[in-house]
């Protein structure tokens, strides 16, 4: 490693503070991170709204990573749990460590929580297992007629699947049948991208439900009936899971409260409005700072976790023009969230969910989150129940550009229809846009991205992680991995792009041990 390194880190999220430390760890001092908000974490920020929190999307602390969760525990430690249950099944997937990792108490402020996961699907007014689960509640809900037609669409799915397996339609008619498909993953999946899922390359299902499968599910479920244990061969099937006591965005504020405190340099609200690549190699960026002022800043590598159309745009003059075309027409799917408080007495279920997939016809929202049971001080009052609605939409489409107001009035409107919520209004509430919160894996642009991954990753000093920096829907440990991945290429010297594009490659790590 040169003395002189001298790093840009564009981002204050899970990959830009991952990075930041990891290269800190390895003896480099010159370090600069770039932020555009004025809070990091990026999308696993928390944003507080008249004491209530919000997590943006929601954000399950476990990986299969030991090291991921080492690094997260090395920056808050585990309370110890009131909920015995949920301790011995996190200990047992092997998320929490032997003492003293987990002597902290809840009433620490900088800690994080076991907590039991629950997600569920809402669907004609009833609760459906998230994933779905053959056992009996599910077949008595289905009915004998659907159970039975289903169970044949599974069967000849599994005979006779789709070749080649192109599109996520493919992916999933093949795993789960056309009619469990068609019930259960069709409109959900298309409200979330905005596009049919014929259009949606299979590379999605590939990296985010890969191992998923009816036989798997059924499987797990007879473990745990018969009480065979096993670890969970799929993490969308583990049952608890560690959370900061005051959501996400806590773990990514130490971050960089230990970034700050060692050395580095963290520009908050600052944009890079310029990228400056010459002869193949990135020689500086340009950024405006929060007043309006431009200031030129040199380094001898840059890691983007900027979105590669904004990337490519902020440093145009470098790139040939198919180069150009291809980010440029890269999609996007935009975000938005709307709080809104209740007191418990308006919901007339009992609601333990983190998620609730909304699977009802005729409305807009896709997903909602009770931010109380991600960790009970994520709200101010215990009387009050806290919803996030989740509706996905494209940034200037009708959803995007309607007023906070009628956004507040919708979200309301919807969850008295589909029986979720019983009150005249929400005691308070609140929306938030997120553009850009998940790469598209469909469009001409798309088809062609290898194109623009090989022409990025020709300049040697420059480096892509995380979600938005490699157009790929990676989960926060994986973003943190391909941090950690770019920052020993940087100190050793051994640059090899590939291994960084390798953390998901195959599109195992996130669902299949």
């Amino acid at each position: 490693m040169n003395t002189t390194t001298r790093i840009v880190i564009v981002g204050g999220g899970p990959a830009g503070l991952t990075a930041a430390l990891e290269l800190q760890a390895s003896g480099v001092h010159d370090i600069t991170v770039i932020e555009a908000d004025h809070q990091v974490g990026g999308i696993s920020r928390t944003v507080e709204h008249h004491g209530n929190r919000i997590d943006i999307g929601g954000h399950r602390f476990f990986s299969k990573s030991d090291w991921v969760m080492d690094w997260w525990r090395g920056m808050m430690p585990v309370a110890a749990s009131a909920d015995p249950d949920a301790a011995r099944e996190l200990r047992y997937q092997g998320a929490v460590a032997d003492a003293p990792s987990a002597t902290a108490s809840e009433t620490d402020h900088d800690v994080m929580l076991l907590r039991s996961r629950l997600s569920r699907i809402y669907f004609n007014k009833q609760f459906f297992d998230y994933p779905l689960k053959l056992n009996p509640d599910t077949l008595l809900k289905l009915g004998p007629w659907k159970t039975f037609t289903f169970g044949l669409s599974y069967v000849w799915a599994r005979v006779n699947p789709r070749r080649p397996e192109a599109s996520l339609e493919d992916f999933l008619v093949n795993r789960f049948g056309r009619k469990l498909y068609g019930q259960f993953f069709k409109e959900y999946t298309e409200k979330v991208w905005g596009v049919p899922c014929n259009e949606i390359s299979a590379a999605w299902g590939a990296q985010r439900i890969k191992s998923l499968s009816i036989t798997k599910a059924l499987l797990h479920a007879l473990k745990q009936v018969f009480g065979l244990g096993g670890k969970a061969e799929q993490t969308s099937l583990i049952e608890s899971f560690l959370y900061p006591k005051y959501g996400p965005g806590q773990m990514w504020e130490t971050a960089a409260r230990r970034f700050v405190e060692q050395g580095g340099t963290l520009l908050m609200r600052s944009r890079v409005e310029r990228i400056d690549i010459v002869n193949g190699q990135v020689l500086g960026v340009a950024y405006r700072d929060a007043d309006g002022n431009e200031h030129a800043l040199p380094c001898t590598h840059l890691l983007s976790t900027m979105p590669i159309k904004d990337l490519v745009q902020a440093s145009a003059s470098a790139w040939p023009d198919e180069v150009r075309a291809i980010a440029s027409n890269l999609s996007y799917r935009d975000f938005i969230t709307v709080g809104l408080l209740y007191p418990r007495s308006a919901i007339p279920r009992q609601l333990d969910d983190n998620w609730i997939y909304i699977q009802e016809p005729g409305v807009n929202v896709g997903r909602v989150q009770v931010f109380n049971n991600w960790s009970p001080h994520m709200v101010a009052d215990p009387g009050t129940l806290w919803l996030g609605l989740e509706f996905f939409c494209k940034e200037g489409d009708p959803l995007w550009t309607m007023d906070d107001e009628a956004l507040k009035a919708l979200g309301h409107r919807e969850m008295v229809q589909i029986g979720l919520v019983q009150a005249d209004a929400p005691r308070d509430a609140v929306v938030l846009r997120v553009p850009k919160a998940y790469p598209g894996y469909f469009g001409e642009a798309y088809k062609r991205f290898e194109e623009l991954q090989s022409a990025l990753d020709a300049v040697p000093n420059l480096f892509l992680i995380g979600r938005n920096g490699m157009h790929r829907y990676n989960n926060q440990d994986h973003s943190m991995l391909t941090a950690k991945e770019a920052a020993r290429q940087i100190t050793s010297g051994q640059v090899d792009k590939a291994a960084i594009w390798g953390i998901n490659v195959d599109d195992e790590y996130h669902e299949e041990k």
